[in-house]
């Protein structure tokens, strides 16, 4: 908990622009111990960490990097009318509105640039994962004849991979406007898509990216020992 929290409290501070000897005073504690508990170095109790939330307009949860969403919600998709959905049904619904909401956010965004560039690269990107994901799958069944696909099994993987990996330059060098990598320059405006800013510009689907950033973000970390939470 610590270095989430530890840094979640000072971007807050520091997206609030006040000093840490404003802060300290309306949170009620000495500047010295606020700067140990931005620093990482000591740990706070219950009492300070709800006087935090209530301060910078948060929830306990994302202070303490327990969610990237600021008002700390769960995703939960709609249930069809009369359906008596199992739990096994609920969590694929929720995992489809995870991933659908999700791209439907980074498109969107790319359409919102105005930059036709981005939009394709994005659209090349996540094609070439569906197509790689499909074919998983396809070759899972052995009665699946391989040769319903151009590209042979021993193949694809890597071709694939190399693919995404150009999508993914071309994706960086379109969003700041290109020049670079075959691309044309561009005057590019990206919508805001700060953590704070996604709930307003994407109701109803922000919640859905921030849990999979969320989920993507402990996954990744899990990897990485001096990052690991205590």
């Amino acid at each position: 908990m610590a270095s989430d929290f530890s840094r979640t409290l000072a971007l807050l501070r520091r997206e609030k622009r006040i000093s840490q000897r404003t802060a300290a005073g309306d949170l009620q504690v000495s500047q010295a111990l606020l700067s140990h508990y931005e620093n990482g170095l000591r740990e706070p109790g219950l009492g300070f960490v709800v006087r935090a939330a209530e301060y910078y307009g948060v929830s306990c949860d994302y202070l303490l990097g327990r969610s990237l969403s600021r008002e700390g919600g769960s995703v939960h998709p709609a249930a069809e009318a009369g359906s008596e959905e199992t739990e096994g049904d609920a969590e694929i619904a929720l995992k489809k509105k995870l991933v659908t909401d999700s791209a439907a956010i980074l498109l969107d965004a790319a359409a919102k640039s105005g930059s036709n560039q981005l939009a394709d690269g994005l659209t090349e990107y996540l094609s070439v994962a569906e197509y790689k994901l499909f074919r998983y799958l396809y070759a899972a069944d052995p009665s699946n004849p391989a040769e319903a696909f151009r590209t042979e099994e021993a193949r694809f993987d890597a071709l694939c991979d190399a693919r995404m990996k150009l999508a993914e330059l071309k994706i960086q060098c379109a969003a700041k406007g290109g020049g670079a990598l075959g691309l044309e320059t561009e005057q590019i405006a990206l919508p805001d898509l700060s953590l704070a800013a996604l709930p307003g510009q994407y109701p109803g689907r922000a919640e859905s990216l921030l849990q999979v950033l969320q989920n993507v973000s402990d996954a990744i970390e899990a990897f990485h020992p001096t990052t690991k939470k205590k």
